[in-house]
């Protein structure tokens, strides 16, 4: 159990889950929903990032096993799971994810094709465009809009915004976190924004994407009416992608991991319960 949570990165949920939950609450403002349908929210986005993250291992095992960053800690190239075991693993939550779409609604059923269309075409993206990190943003974007349907079962304004919120957020952390592999990826011919402009470059694009995201943020809290509490999550959320965007630098690029995933957990987190104090306060 420890390989296979270590294989899907599961402590990563921690970034696109306080959305799903957004979501969720923003929705039973106006709409009934039981405790139940909250469940399957949770288990869809566990199933659907497993389905995901464990696909993109199987895809990516020959790549993980040449780049010295990942070939002894990924699970695949050091032999800790086997890629059919993987496989399977990914085949097993596709069908969970679908199944709890059932249990949901019709909308989410029709719908769940679509969203595993784009978060298992992630994993392709990297081989033929350098905006794979706009798929990926995208991908994790889904969250607070699907689990808004799960209850509403239909669309709203704030909960596409909060989408387009976390498009603009991931696709930037996520260009931070491949300047990692930025001589790999270039002397392997995969794709990527920094590989494409250069270190320098992405840094500007990123913080371009992050700007988007904060206006996001002020654009959402003005339509929706939100009061004090959400006004302090958002202060919060938007400094910590400032400072995520101060510490890493084209000259310095030690500060990956802090930026990647302890700033933007604690950013998320916190965002979310502020979010939740300000909906039902």
């Amino acid at each position: 159990m420890r390989k296979y949570l270590s294989l899907i990165k599961f402590s990563h949920t921690i970034f696109a889950m306080p959305f799903a939950i957004i979501g969720f609450m923003l929705a039973i403002q106006d709409y009934d929903a039981n405790i139940m349908t909250f469940i399957y929210v949770i288990l869809s986005m566990i199933f659907a990032r497993s389905a995901a993250m464990a696909f993109n291992r199987y895809l990516d095992r020959d790549i993980d096993k040449k780049n010295i960053r990942t070939a002894k800690i990924r699970e695949i190239p050091n032999g800790s799971i086997k890629a059919r075991s993987a496989l399977i693993f990914a085949i097993i939550n596709v069908i969970l994810f679908i199944l709890t779409a059932f249990l949901i609604n019709r909308l989410c059923f029709f719908l769940s094709p679509v969203a595993l269309f784009i978060i298992l075409g992630y994993s392709y993206t990297k081989r033929f465009t350098s905006f794979c990190h706009i798929v990926l943003g995208i991908g994790l974007g889904l969250a607070p809009l699907g689990s808004y349907l799960a209850v509403a079962n239909e669309f709203n304004s704030l909960a596409i915004l909060f989408s387009v919120l976390v498009i603009f957020w991931v696709s930037g952390f996520d260009i931070i976190y491949s300047l990692q592999d930025f001589h790999f990826d270039k002397n392997h011919k995969l794709n990527s924004i920094p590989v494409l402009f250069g270190i320098e470059k992405a840094l500007i694009i990123c913080k371009i994407l992050h700007f988007a995201c904060i206006s996001t943020t002020v654009i959402i809290g003005l339509l929706g009416d939100f009061n004090v509490f959400y006004w302090i999550g958002a202060t919060i959320f938007s400094s910590l992608i400032i400072y995520q965007n101060l510490i890493v630098k084209s000259t310095d690029l030690t500060k990956i991991n802090l930026a990647f995933f302890t700033t933007n957990g604690i950013a998320s987190i916190l965002f979310c319960i502020l979010i939740i104090l300000d909906l039902n306060i």
